[in-house]
C-alpha cells in the first residue's frame, strides 16, 4: 500500500489533540503575548502555524475528531482561525497547568465519544517539510498503538548538536521495526552532551509529537495525577457537556503544573519511540529556524522580508512588511523587527537570552513591549 493511499484513509476511530497554548517567549519580538507564534503567518505562506498543523492533520483525521488545547487569552484567535471547529472541539483551561493536564482533559472527553479512540498529540509551532511522509508515519504509529497498550513518541534523527531540544535514547528493539523502547529521555541537554548523544547514534529528537490509544493514555496520565477527572470519567458516566465543563472549572485547578514531554517519557510505563523521517523542526527559537531554513548567499536566512545586505554572513534576519533593511558587515546575528521592537543579538544559543531580554523589557518599559 502506497503512501497515497494512506492519505486517503480517514478513520473514524482517531482523533487529533493540537496544543496551542504557548506563549513563545524564545521567538520574541516577532512572538508577543497577544500573539504568539503558533497565530503568526511566520513565514508568509498565507497560513499561520496552528492554520497549517491543522491542514497537515486533517489529512489523515476526520475534521470533527481534531481537538484544540488553548488558553482563555487566546480563544477567540483559535476561533477566528479555526471557524470549522465547533466550541467543543476548543478545550479552554480554566487556569494554566501546562500541557499534559490538558491533554488528560481532552483525552477524557475523547474517551466519551469513542470508546476505542486512538489519539495523535501534535504541537501546533512545527515545521514538517515532507507531509506525504509524515502521514505514512502516523499512519503506521496508529497501527501499532492500536495494537498495543504503550505511549509511542515520534523521534527524528538529530543533524547538529541542538542543546534545545529533547533527546531519547533508543532501547531494545520492538516487534515492530523501526519501534525501540525508549531507554533514557535527556530534556536541553549543554551542547557537549548534545554532540555526545548524536555522535552515539543512540538518541533521536524528542519531535513533542505522540500516539497512543486512549483508553491507555488516561490511565497513563491516571497514574500520575491526583484524583481529578478519575472521578468523572468512572462515576458519571453519563455527565453532559455543561456539567463536564463545571466540574473542571472546579477541580482543574487542582492539577500539577506539569509537561506532557516529562508526564509521558520520564514519569510513564510501556514509552516507545519510533524512529521518523519526515524533515522535522521545532520551531521555538530563533536559532532552530535558522538551522531549518533554506540559506540564501553566504548562509543567510531572510524571513519573508526585503533585505540588502552586503559582507554579511550566518544571519538570520526577519523585518515587517513595507520596510526595507539594508546591512553591511554582519556576522552570526538575530535581527528582528515587530512592530514597537526591533531585536539585535547574537544567534549563538539565544533561546535563554531571547526570553530574559523579553523578561527584562517587560519589567522596565512594560507589557505593550512584550
Amino acid at each position: 500500500m502506497t503512501q497515497s493511499i494512506f492519505m486517503d484513509i480517514k478513520d473514524a476511530k482517531n482523533f487529533c489533540v493540537i496544543l496551542a497554548g504557548g506563549r513563545g517567549r524564545r521567538l520574541w519580538p516577532a512572538s508577543r503575548n497577544a500573539y504568539p507564534k503558533q497565530f503568526i503567518d511566520f513565514f508568509g505562506t498565507g497560513k499561520t502555524m496552528l492554520q497549517s498543523t491543522v491542514d497537515r492533520v486533517c489529512k489523515i483525521i476526520p475534521k470533527e475528531n481534531i481537538y484544540i488545547c488553548t488558553c482563555k487569552e487566546y480563544l477567540a484567535l483559535v476561533q477566528e482561525q479555526l471557524p470549522c471547529l465547533t466550541e467543543q472541539n476548543i478545550l479552554v483551561e480554566p487556569i494554566h497547568r501546562n500541557t499534559a493536564p490538558s491533554v488528560a482533559w481532552a483525552t477524557m472527553r475523547i474517551l466519551k465519544r469513542n470508546s476505542e479512540a486512538n489519539v495523535i498529540v501534535v504541537p501546533s509551532d512545527q515545521l514538517v517539510l515532507d507531509e506525504e511522509r509524515f502521514i505514512y508515519c502516523l499512519n503506521v504509529g496508529l497501527g501499532y498503538v492500536s495494537e498495543n497498550n504503550v505511549l509511542l513518541a515520534m523521534g527524528v534523527k538529530p543533524t547538529r548538536p541542538e542543546p534545545g531540544y529533547g533527546y531519547i535514547q533508543l532501547g531494545d528493539l520492538s516487534c515492530k521495526p523501526d519501534v525501540y523502547m525508549v531507554k533514557s529521555f535527556t530534556e536541553k541537554p549543554e551542547r557537549e552532551f548534545a554532540k555526545m548523544f548524536m555522535e552515539s547514534g543512540e538518541f533521536y529528537w524528542n519531535t513533542g509529537i505522540f500516539i497512543s490509544n486512549a483508553l491507555h493514555l488516561i490511565q497513563s496520565f491516571e497514574a500520575i495525577f491526583p484524583i481529578v477527572l478519575r472521578t468523572l470519567r468512572l462515576n458519571r458516566v453519563n455527565y453532559t457537556y455543561e456539567e463536564e465543563m463545571a466540574y473542571v472549572e472546579e477541580n482543574y485547578p487542582r492539577y500539577p503544573n506539569l509537561s506532557l514531554d516529562y508526564a509521558i517519557l520520564e514519569q510513564s510505563r510501556n514509552v516507545y519511540v519510533m524512529k521518523c523521517d519526515f524533515g522535522w523542526a521545532d520551531l521555538g527559537t530563533w536559532h532552530a529556524i535558522y538551522e531549518a531554513m533554506s540559506k540564501v548567499e553566504a548562509d543567510n536566512v531572510v524571513i519573508d522580508s526585503l533585505v540588502e545586505m552586503e559582507d554579511c554572513r550566518n544571519n538570520i534576519i526577519r523585518l515587517p512588511k513595507g520596510r526595507l533593511g539594508v546591512i553591511s558587515g554582519l556576522d552570526g546575528y538575530i535581527v528582528v523587527e515587530q512592530d514597537n521592537v526591533l531585536l539585535i543579538c547574537k544567534k549563538g544559543d539565544s533561546s535563554s537570552l531571547v526570553k530574559k531580554y523579553a523578561s527584562e523589557v517587560q519589567m522596565k518599559y512594560g507589557e505593550e513591549f512584550v
